[in-house]
């Protein structure tokens, strides 16, 4: 499967950079990461959940940690357990806050930041763990290509049959309620798929930039769009765009591909941004 998908990519992009098989599997990871950032980055802007988003890239030095703590055989299940449970006890401070959310947020983010690194530096071995900072496309292997595409199929589901009741409780979580929509359990499954996606990404984003690349995107659409059709297709526009160039343009100048794109999602946010002061 993977190797008849290699050939389309040779005969519809002839160019010399696409005979390198670590491109391939890296053009892949892009066509299938950056659209699910522009989708899952709408509803995180709409909910003022950028600390959230934050908070989980964190949180996956603290899963790590406590695969290596366990002794476990695979960090990168312990690191995605972990994820799922801390985005769900995160959704339970917002709903039962006594202070700000982004306070709350931002103490449990330094905490379990602070604790991963704690850990992991015990020894002075934290170095093997360094390029989980800005993160290595370049490195994934067609067999993590299937999990993301597994995941991209699984998220586009749950868009399709969810986002309605999603977009509800966004926009007003009462009148949600009211209409037999369960806020709660909605808020609980797209925080679980956000950690998914977010922790099955961080290897090759990099948890120092991974909340840009679901943000910037979606910021950028705001500028841009005059409706919800219109502010999905801007987001996915802009956020693949960003990864596709950012891609070639790290390949070409040698240089980190994740904060590569980031620059590119904030050239974008600034581009448009002028556009809308312009126009407007």
């Amino acid at each position: 499967m993977i190797d008849q998908v290699y050939q389309i990519m040779e005969t519809l992009l002839p160019f010399s950079w696409i005979s390198f098989d670590f491109m391939k599997n890296a053009l892949l990871a892009v066509l299938l990461i950056t659209p699910l950032f522009g989708l899952l980055g709408t509803m995180i802007v709409n909910n003022h959940m950028a600390f959230f988003s934050d908070a989980l890239g964190h949180s996956a030095l603290t899963g790590i940690a406590a695969g290596v703590v366990l002794g476990a055989a695979d960090t990168n299940l312990t690191m995605l357990l972990f994820a799922v449970v801390f985005a769900l006890a995160l959704n339970k401070l917002r709903e039962k806050q006594t202070q700000n959310t982004d306070t709350i947020i931002s103490v449990c983010s330094s905490l379990s930041v602070a604790l991963g690194l704690v850990i992991l530096s015990r020894g002075g071995n934290f170095s093997e763990y360094s390029s989980l900072l800005v993160g290595d496309v370049l490195s994934i292997s067609p067999r993590e290509i299937g999990y993301l595409g597994l995941v991209f199929a699984g998220t586009l589901i749950f868009w399709l049959l969810a986002f309605n009741r999603l977009n509800a409780v966004s926009i007003n979580r009462s009148l949600a309620k009211s209409k037999g929509i369960p806020a709660g359990v909605m808020d609980n499954l797209f925080a679980v798929l956000t950690a998914c996606v977010v922790m099955l990404s961080i290897k090759w984003v990099g948890l120092l930039i991974i909340n840009a690349l679901l943000i910037l995107p979606v910021a950028s659409s705001r500028n841009m769009a005059a409706n919800m059709r219109e502010y999905h297709f801007f987001a996915v526009l802009f956020s693949m765009f960003s990864g596709i160039m950012g891609l070639l343009i790290s390949f070409y100048i040698n240089v980190a591909t994740g904060p590569t794109i980031v620059i590119i999602s904030a050239v974008i946010f600034f581009a448009t941004f002028l556009y809308r002061r312009i126009a407007g």
